[in-house]
């Protein structure tokens, strides 16, 4: 054995538990956002928060499945999302289950089913769990932006 090989073996348990702890915490930071009614659900109405009160924001999570990944359109609503989050230093992650998403956002019984291919978490409040949260998930998008992962993919824990 080599020692990129061991080394790159050790790297994917670390990496594994790194990824399972953000995922953890995106869970915790959402329904602590969604009690807290600071959760902007929706690709236009992200838009809309964005273009009004840019500094609101504290965090982006793009979602998407099979199903949507040849939308055009909202892969370029995606690419125009990112980049204001890069402009405005907002930290954005990418998650593949938006079934587990839709139900941590959750949706009344008589409402129709939320787009939550764009979430945004706007003004956290200084003392709630949230804060711990999402200083976590700012460490995770900036140990990924270090190795020149700029929007990270995230898990979301199994329920």
């Amino acid at each position: 054995m080599t020692f990129e090989e061991f080394s790159g073996q050790d790297n994917a348990g670390v990496t594994g538990d790194r990824m399972h702890r953000a995922g953890t915490a995106l869970e915790e930071l959402l329904v602590s956002a969604r009690k807290q009614d600071c959760l902007t659900v929706g690709v236009y109405e992200s838009a809309q928060v964005m273009n009004v009160d840019p500094d609101s924001v504290a965090f982006c999570v793009l979602a998407t499945d099979e199903e949507y990944e040849c939308d055009i359109a909202l892969q370029i609503h995606f690419t125009l999302i990112q980049a204001f989050c890069f402009d405005n230093d907002i930290n954005i992650v990418r998650v593949n289950d938006i079934e587990r998403l839709a139900d941590i956002v959750g949706s009344e019984q008589d409402e129709e089913p939320k787009d939550v291919h764009c979430i945004l978490v706007t003004s956290p409040s200084a003392d709630s769990l949230k804060d711990s949260a999402l200083e976590s998930l700012g460490l995770f998008c900036e140990e990924s932006r270090n190795v020149y992962e700029w929007v990270p993919t995230i898990s979301l824990p199994e329920r």
